[in-house]
């Protein structure tokens, strides 16, 4: 199985608008689990201390193999979801292995 995990961090939004934009942003990933046959778990989690200097949202998702990850990485409905993360994102980070 390959794990794959990746951490956002939102530019800088007004308090209120930040945790709307990150709401928006886990039901957009979570719903990807009903689309996606490839993808065999998802957790999407918000950091609760919104003014932190750490990151923001975490993506954690299992795969069966680096095949599925690729197919789920060019999929459309994936795409969609990660245009929606560049116009809001400062940075990423990204590791996937195997478990």
């Amino acid at each position: 199985m390959i794990n794959h995990v990746v951490l956002f961090k939102l530019k800088a939004f007004p308090q209120k608008e930040k945790e709307e934009k990150l709401a928006g942003l886990k039901l957009a990933l979570e719903s990807l689990v009903n689309k996606i046959p490839e993808i065999k778990f998802m957790e999407v989690g918000l950091n609760y201390q919104t003014d932190s200097k750490s990151f923001d949202i975490v993506l954690l998702s299992h795969f069966n193999s680096v095949a599925d990850l690729a197919t789920y990485s060019k999929h459309h409905e994936h795409l969609k979801v990660v245009s929606l993360f560049t116009e809001v994102i400062e940075s990423r980070a990204a590791v996937d292995y195997e478990f």
